[in-house]
């Protein structure tokens, strides 16, 4: 990805910009609580953007059900798109995935995906927004349009986390 890209904001502006569920997951690394982002369970076809800057990032063709009530996919749409950081917080040592355009935290990738990459890029559903396909309709569990997640889940529940397939984002 070419650095003129790159998308600097202020923090009133990212206020501004993101609703408080999404800026809290997405500036000040926080992690939604399992099995109640918007986008946990869709299966609605399209590519999923960064809600900070709109920059595409995964596709739905590698999302799967990892039972671990987040997001998760197997790649992203183009590995430039995310940059990967170590993350020894909470007493665990994992990898950050952080949009590479803005600086968004996303949420973790693990080693324990299925083939054909082995990885499991857990997701928080509000650092993303769904751009569906064209030909997707009206699915169930479709989260296109505003930012669904209720105000009394924005707490972190980052200590539950861990590598394992079922409980990490």
């Amino acid at each position: 990805m070419d650095e003129s890209e790159r998308v600097e904001r202020s923090d009133a502006e990212w206020r501004a910009r993101l609703t408080p569920r999404q800026y809290e997951v997405t500036r000040l690394e926080g992690t939604e609580r399992p099995f109640t982002g918007r986008y946990w369970d869709t299966t609605t076809p399209g590519t999923y953007r960064c809600v900070g800057c709109g920059l595409e990032l995964f596709s739905s063709g590698t999302k799967y059900d990892a039972g671990c009530g987040w997001p998760s996919f197997t790649a992203p749409v183009d590995p430039a798109a995310v940059e990967e950081t170590p993350d020894d917080g909470h007493g665990m040592r994992r990898t950050e995935v952080i949009c590479r355009r803005c600086g968004a935290h996303l949420g973790h990738v693990f080693d324990d995906g299925p083939a054909p990459t082995g990885q499991r890029y857990c997701i928080n559903s509000a650092s993303l927004d769904l751009e569906e396909a064209e030909d997707a309709g009206s699915e169930s569990g479709s989260g296109s349009g505003s930012d669904s997640d209720s105000e009394s889940d924005a707490g972190s529940d980052s200590d539950s986390e861990s590598g394992s397939g079922s409980g990490s984002e």
